[in-house]
């Protein structure tokens, strides 16, 4: 998410510096997509070019340190939230974030409720940008496979292996993730276990060979997967989670992650082509419903904005 909204700074002549927190496979700093990566440097070198920044912008466990600095120096600071959970909203209660910025209308709904009576500490914009997906960048023909995206229990990865047990004539593809304990199911022959893969491999090595996709979470705040999967008209079959409901919309076929029941039933009623065909149109239409665009160039603007203020006190 964060990567894309950064890329689109940079197309409108920004810089963007990402200064990394754990070490990456390079000691060397490097370019992705023209946004400039330096990995973790000795002593004092992430505050010195911090200082100098228009605009600070961190997430997750990075976030306490960059507020820190940019009460310190006077930064604006915006911070990316990418849950509902509460380590993601205490460091916001220092009242010194400039901005913050959250992947959904839910929740955006929960962050105003937190900061009800303390309306002190509420970051001073709160902007929903949900997490961009291009279509142009994973539409593709779809598979013959039923497929899971990051094998570990609170994704679901039981669920498909109870519905492999159950339909051991159906090829299944188990698609490790890059966080979290993976689990991928052992020893059955109608699974293949994916390595995790880099985002720009995802259009031929998964969803080429995707013709359902299955999101059992037990939670998402969006669900960028099923996005991704829609823009080639891949029916997403998911567990009813907030975020889930938000991002898939009427595209949906939603089931109770603990009913396989259910489950099996919505993959087989897949089998009749007239209703395969029709649950592809409604996820190619969500697709373009949700066209980044305009959440891209609202971002942008803020971003811009806070700087300027930035710059006018210097």
């Amino acid at each position: 998410m964060l990567h894309e909204m950064l890329r689109a700074l940079v197309v409108r002549g920004h810089r963007a510096e990402v200064w990394l927190s754990q070490w990456p496979g390079s000691s060397e700093p490097y370019e992705v997509d023209g946004v400039h990566v330096v990995p973790p440097q000795p002593g004092r070198a992430y505050e010195m070019t911090a200082r100098r920044a228009g605009v600070l912008i961190s997430h997750l466990e990075n976030v306490p340190d960059a507020a820190s600095l940019a009460r310190g120096y006077g930064i604006p600071h915006i911070v990316i939230c990418h849950n509902t959970f509460d380590l993601t909203w205490q460091p916001l209660v220092t009242g010194s974030t400039t901005a913050a910025v959250v992947n959904s209308e839910w929740m955006r709904a929960v962050a105003e409720e937190k900061f009800t009576g303390a309306a002190a500490f509420r970051p001073g914009q709160l902007l929903v940008v949900r997490p961009p997906v291009h279509p142009e960048a994973y539409a593709t023909r779809p598979g013959d496979a039923i497929t899971l995206i990051n094998c570990t229990s609170t994704k679901g990865v039981g669920v498909l292996a109870e519905l492999a047990l159950r339909m051991p004539n159906r090829r299944f593809l188990a698609v490790l993730g890059g966080y979290g304990e993976q689990q991928p199911p052992a020893d059955l022959p109608n699974v293949e276990v994916v390595e995790h893969l880099d985002g720009h491999r995802m259009r031929d090595e998964v969803y080429g060979r995707t013709r359902v996709l299955l999101m059992p979470s037990d939670y998402e705040s969006w669900g960028r997967a099923g996005v991704e999967a829609m823009a080639s008209g891949i029916p997403v079959i998911a567990h009813p989670t907030p975020g889930l409901r938000e991002s898939l919309g009427q595209a949906g076929i939603f089931c109770d992650r603990d009913d396989i029941d259910a489950w099996a039933k919505a993959i087989e009623g897949l089998d009749e082509p007239g209703v395969y065909r029709a649950a592809g149109r409604r996820s190619k239409a969500r697709s373009k419903a949700l066209d980044p665009a305009g959440d891209l160039d609202g971002w942008c603007r803020m971003v811009e904005e806070v700087g300027r203020a930035r710059a006018s006190v210097r």
